[in-house]
């Protein structure tokens, strides 16, 4: 059995654990025995816990702690406002423990990493590094307007794609309705007609015939598919294996790149602009990318720590482009990586943008053609017979 514990280590401070044990007092000896204190336990199990789980609103709680810290407050007094204002009590416990570290003189950056899935890595290095200046309102800047362009492009795309799979299921809906309880019926009706149909209509009888006679098996099959296809995709080596499938397109492949590189370089931009160095902040966005741009991300930071300029490192990679290299030498010259290297994850992104409408645009004609010949082949196929009837009593 699994438990989710809350407990204060010697060095460590308030940590929270993860640990195996047949029951409770088994797990709070186990803490015990590290020199620790339990604060609070929770039994759970993998993939699932007891508690809820809300997702914590990252941008948001930025956004205020920004505005209260401009207005003249500490971050303390921050921390206590916003503790007093959260509504949601899963978030309130969040910040309020936040605010307890803050009390034990824990730095605001290490009282974050004890809450890896509210405050990923980036939100905390750029917090560490603001400390470092003593300018957390820039930080939180730089974080918000990161973040907020990151989720504008990614909705852009989701919104793009809404109608074009709306339209495909739909489609599909109305065919396996139009196959599975349409056709029978007629096949029903024509079993007396002659062998002069043409074939397909002949092919499309025979279908209803066998889903009349074998009805339930196919359910069970449609099921088992279904449930199939729900498992696969659910596991991470079917994912893999897709994007690999996906890659390999060149048209889809290309700028399933260049939308990687828009934002690895949107990323290490920001981390630039916090005063990260640069091999330490492409250690930290290699995790952004996909699989096999990781080794990439690492041999560049090797040639780096060699003495190669940034933007030798990312072409002798493959980590950059055409004009995406261009803008890095004059990045170098100029001095000004940070705003540099993000112009160029924003100019990536607005050609993504443009392709995704343009090819949104070609989708959607294509789609609305091929449905309508599916659909309208059924139904011609179904009324074939009733039109050769039609003509044989003439």
């Amino acid at each position: 059995m699994r438990f989710e514990v809350k407990a204060v280590l010697t060095g460590k401070g308030t940590v929270r654990l993860e640990l195996e044990a047949n029951n409770e007092e088994e797990a709070r000896r186990q803490v015990a025995e590290q020199g620790g204190m339990v604060l609070s336990i929770q039994k759970s199990f993998v993939g699932f816990s007891f508690k809820s789980k809300t997702h914590f609103p990252l941008v948001h709680f930025s956004q205020e702690l920004l505005s209260l810290s401009t207005a003249g407050l500490s971050l303390v007094e921050s921390i206590e406002t916003l503790v007093d204002k959260e509504q949601d009590s899963g978030n309130r416990r969040i910040i309020q423990d936040l605010l307890a570290r803050l009390y034990e003189g824990v730095t605001f950056s290490r009282a974050l990493e004890d809450y890896p899935e509210a405050f990923p890595t980036l939100y905390v290095a750029t917090i560490r590094a603001s400390e470092r200046t003593g300018d957390l309102p820039e930080a939180l800047t730089r974080f918000i307007t990161y973040q907020t362009q990151m989720d504008f492009v990614r909705k852009k795309l989701v919104g793009a794609s809404i109608y074009p799979i709306l339209l495909l299921v739909v489609g599909l809906l109305v065919s396996i309705f139009l196959l599975v309880f349409v056709v029978p019926k007629f096949s029903a009706i024509y079993d007396d007609v002659g062998a002069d149909l043409p074939w397909l209509s002949v092919m499309l009888i025979k279908w209803g015939q066998f889903v009349h006679e074998r009805g339930g098996e196919l359910a069970i099959m449609a099921l088992a598919l279904i449930a199939g296809m729900f498992y696969a995709v659910t596991r991470s080596a079917f994912r893999a294996y897709v994007l690999q499938l996906l890659w390999r397109i060149p048209a889809i492949g290309e700028h399933m790149r260049v939308y990687q590189l828009a934002r690895f370089y949107k990323t290490l931009g920001m981390l630039l602009r916090g005063g990260i160095p640069v091999t330490q902040a492409l250690e930290m966005v290699s995790g952004l990318l996909q699989s096999h741009f990781r080794p990439k991300v690492g041999a560049a930071a090797l040639h780096i720590r060699e003495g190669k300029t940034i933007s030798s490192a990312m072409e002798m990679e493959g980590l950059t482009t055409a004009v995406g290299n261009r803008m890095l030498r004059v990045g170098e010259r100029t001095g000004q990586m940070g705003d540099m290297m993000e112009r160029i994850g924003n100019f990536h992104d607005e050609e993504i943008a443009r392709w995704v409408e343009w090819t949104t645009k070609l989708i959607e004609p294509i789609l609305m053609a091929v449905i309508g010949v599916v659909i309208g082949g059924i139904i011609i196929l179904m009324y074939m017979p009733i039109f050769d009837l039609a003509g044989s009593i003439n």
